[in-house]
């Protein structure tokens, strides 16, 4: 896929796209905006992967755009994450490093997908075998966004209603206040889920790391043993050597005595 094709993608997405007027475009999304919005999707990515209908997450993701000085909808932050994935996907089939080097959001995008597949990855190893549904699951939860965003796009000639729509419904009270109960039970759900898989995996350290202390105290065990070995070695061979050089003193003593009695014997006999 052309790098200019995709980025002509973003930029009728980001704008809102459609016919109508100027006044009824999005404003554009900013660099810093998008970062902070992966930043959020990323935080609740686990989320989006448990949920089939996640339509009260986008609302969220919305909400803590909102609170960060962003006004956009969750209907605008579902479109824009389309994009991205549409774009991330074209350009992670391209081989030149450089080529991806031109979608600034890239590595942010490939951290989201890797950290999916690797929770993926830790939910069958402690599950075994009864993952494979959930497994299934969560590889189908994009498509599932893809298909109610298509929704979106075919109504795209339809903003200015939608927009009219959506402020009626904000003015709802109960709407409000059953959409901000939804909202604290999926983030304390989250929480949750977060606090037991950081307390499975500090079990998992532990326990490798318990496993690499033993190993280590045992090499030192063998260590130590090879060097009192080598120390008592060395110990024997310095008494042989002593041994042998009192030995070689002991005959060089005997051979000295004897030349000197030979030479006396000889002395007398000329006398």
């Amino acid at each position: 896929m052309d790098p200019s094709h995709l980025h002509h993608m973003s930029v009728s997405v980001d704008s809102g796209g459609g016919a109508g007027a100027g006044a009824d475009r999005f404003p554009q999304w900013s660099v810093q905006e998008t970062r902070e919005f992966l930043m959020i999707r990323a935080e609740l990515d686990p989320t989006f992967m448990e949920t089939k209908r996640n339509k009260v997450l986008w609302e969220v993701i919305s909400t803590k755009m909102k609170e960060r000085g962003y006004n956009r909808s969750g209907e605008q932050c579902k479109c824009k994450w389309k994009n991205l994935v549409t774009r991330y996907k074209g350009f992670e089939t391209m081989e030149q490093e450089g080529m991806r080097q031109q979608f600034p959001y890239y590595n942010e995008l490939q951290a989201i997908f890797t950290g999916r597949m690797q929770r993926m990855l830790w939910m069958e190893s402690t599950e075994g075998g009864g993952s494979s549904k959930k497994r299934v699951m969560h590889l189908s939860s994009d498509d599932d966004d893809e298909n109610e965003e298509s929704d979106v796009e075919k109504a795209s000639g339809s903003k200015k209603k939608k927009k009219i729509a959506t402020s009626g419904s904000k003015g709802s009270n109960p709407h409000d206040s059953t959409t901000n109960v939804n909202l604290k039970e999926i983030l304390e759900d989250l929480m949750k889920q977060q606090m037991q898989m950081e307390t499975q995996w500090m079990k998992m350290y532990e326990a490798k790391e318990e496993e690499r202390r033993n190993r280590e105290m045992e090499w030192r065990r063998k260590m130590e043993a090879l060097e009192n070995e080598r120390i008592m070695l060395d110990q024997r061979w310095r008494e042989r050597e002593e041994q042998r050089r009192i030995r070689d003193e002991t005959r060089s003593e005997k051979r000295d005595a004897l030349i000197t009695a030979l030479l006396n014997k000889l002395q007398r006999e000329d006398l």
